[in-house]
């Protein structure tokens, strides 16, 4: 399908959705099969990455084009801390771009100013709630305490925030200038907790049918640190929710399909708008979710692959199909892409590779996406197992949260090339896994003396990307040397 030169473009991002939970994605339940269509027929990133397993982040990341090391949001509390060029909003509205926004924020381009229409901002129990039934389901939804729920939600699909967020989308598309190309951002907040759905989605995946997970809590005693000390707090607080969790990855997955079904009803309307043949979609999410595995829900101890790995599927026109198993890429490569396809330039400080021409079936080098780099930590030194510091929350009670001052102390990097995954920690440590023999990274090879060749490259491909991520702003009199694409790295490297 040819691309005009100002294609529309719709992102549909979700919030903790971990990659490997579709059909397509080799998952045994069907959770999400317009998803799996639209992948298809467009191009499926099966090794997409985070650049930090945190919301505000990453979606500074997306943004940027830039990574928490450089852009300097390393927590949710800090995003008007922003250290940035020109961003993604900048470069599409110098283009001409129509810019809507629908859903959650939780970043700081956040507010109806930056935006030609903006509706929101939903959080994860309520949202821009103006009638009678919306507040009811708003209090309802406080009131479960991030779930899991053992019941059907008693409020109709919606309620649900998904598809109001869906349909103010549509309504913005539909009162759009068609003599202008838009950028559409449909933030849904879901599958983030709290854990909740109505039928037909709370029973359409039986707890007896989801597939068993492939460690439990003793994998977080194993692992130890912060998640060790996670395992412990959540079990302190909320003794034995650890056997709801098939009911948890049960709902879990009713609530990817009610995301699948909202997404259906979007491609619907481009379609009746006459617009979709002209649109570029790109699905993905910020970070993912443990779902059960490691005893843990939610996110917070470290950079395992139910947390790092997003999914990331692209459509639309100039997308040429493929199945993609190769490359590694990143959240912040979208915002290059982006600027490729509307024929604008990067902005200084984007630190992402343009994936046009990968996503095109143009020549590219398979070196520059032979690896890719996660960051995780708020600074300081790690906590010891043991810690007890003041939190931001009480240690009484029922309620926490999993992004604390134990769990995300220190600073780490994560780089995954081929089969395997390293891990470098500021006090020192290192850790190196074979992920495609041990996925739950249970087995650390770091001072396997068969795998010294590994350890090696690995760490010469991370103090590469350490000197890659190095920041060129702020702009000075000098102009440095900017590749095509920002692909630092050829063939024969």
């Amino acid at each position: 399908m040819t691309c005009p030169t100002a294609p529309n473009i719709v992102f549909v991002m979700t919030d903790q959705f971990r990659a490997d939970f579709t059909a397509g994605e080799g998952f045994g339940l069907d959770t999400m099969p317009f998803l799996d269509s639209l992948a298809a027929g467009g191009v499926r990133l099966r090794r997409a990455y985070t650049t930090a397993p945190a919301c505000v982040p990453a979606r500074t990341s997306v943004l940027t084009g830039r990574w928490p090391s450089a852009h300097r949001v390393r927590q949710n509390s800090t995003p008007q801390g922003v250290v940035r060029g020109d961003d993604l909003l900048d470069v599409l509205g110098g283009a001409g771009y129509q810019l809507f926004y629908a859903g959650k924020t939780h970043m700081y381009r956040g507010r109806k100013e930056f935006f030609d229409a903006f509706s929101g901002p939903y959080g994860h129990e309520s949202g821009p709630d103006e009638t009678v039934e919306q507040q009811d389901f708003a209090r309802w939804m406080r009131s479960i305490d991030h779930g899991p729920t053992t019941e059907a939600t008693p409020f109709p699909v919606e309620l649900q925030f998904a598809h109001r967020i869906v349909s103010d989308a549509m309504g913005q598309i539909s009162a759009r200038d068609p003599g202008k190309p838009f950028f559409s951002w449909i933030s849904m907040p879901e599958p983030h907790n709290p854990y909740q759905a109505p039928e037909p989605y709370f029973s359409l995946f039986g707890e007896d049918e989801v597939p068993a997970r492939t460690c439990g809590p003793e994998a977080a005693e194993r692992k130890g640190g912060a998640y060790k000390w996670l395992r412990e707090l959540v079990e302190e607080k909320r003794p034995g929710y650890d056997r709801l969790w098939r009911r948890y990855r049960a709902t879990y997955c009713g609530m990817l399909r009610l995301i699948d079904d909202q997404l259906r009803r979007l491609v619907d309307h481009l379609k009746a708008q006459d617009v979709w043949r002209d649109t570029l979609l790109v699905f993905f999410a910020d970070h993912g979710d443990y779902v059960g595995d490691y005893g843990l829900q939610r996110k917070g101890a470290g950079m395992p692959e139910v947390l790092a790995r997003i999914p990331m599927v692209v459509h639309g026109c100039g997308v040429e199909a493929r199945d993609n198993r190769r490359d590694f890429v990143s959240l912040a490569d979208l915002l290059p892409t982006v600027c490729e396809a509307v024929g604008r330039p990067l902005p200084l400080g984007v630190q992402g590779r343009s994936m046009w021409p990968m996503l095109t079936g143009a020549d590219y080098p398979a070196a520059e996406f032979a690896d890719v780099v996660t960051e995780r930590g708020y600074g300081g030194l790690p906590y010891p197992d043991d810690a007890r510091p003041e939190l931001h929350f009480p240690y009484e009670g029922t309620k926490y949260d999993e992004l604390n001052s134990v769990t995300q102390s220190g600073s780490s990097r994560m780089l995954r090339h081929d089969r395997y995954k390293l891990y470098q920690h500021v006090a020192g440590e290192a850790e190196l896994y074979d992920v495609a023999a041990d996925p739950m990274e249970l087995h650390d090879r770091w001072n396997d003396p068969r795998l010294r060749h590994v350890q090696a490259d690995l760490t010469q491909r991370l103090h590469r990307w350490s000197l890659r991520l190095t920041d060129d702003l702020p702009d000075g009199a000098y102009d440095p040397l900017l590749p095509a694409h920002n692909w630092h790295r050829g063939e024969g490297d």
